[in-house]
């Protein structure tokens, strides 16, 4: 039996540009064994999308609200998606 899988696509609000929350994202999310990316917005924001078993993206769901040093998360929107073009690990993207 195969666990089942979630994915997400989730904006990160707060001071979360300049305090490394893009590396902090990937290192978590591969931990996790998750797939997807990360990358900050124009609007100051951070846009992750995650993919994986369901313990897995409810972990990280929980700790995009902690994130690296420096960080002051102020809300996480995660919005499930259908899981369409997801990379086969987790990048940084522009």
């Amino acid at each position: 039996m195969t666990a089942a899988k979630d994915a997400f696509l989730v904006r990160i609000t707060g001071r979360v540009q300049g305090v490394s929350y893009r590396v902090w994202t990937r290192n978590e999310a591969r931990a996790l064994g998750l797939t997807g990316w990360v990358r900050n917005e124009a609007d100051g924001s951070v846009l992750v999308l995650i993919a994986g078993p369901s313990s897995a993206t409810a972990a990280m769901l929980d700790r995009f609200w902690t994130g690296p040093a420096g960080a002051s998360v102020t809300n996480v929107d995660p919005q499930p998606t259908s899981g369409d073009a997801i990379p086969d690990d987790f990048r940084i993207t522009a």
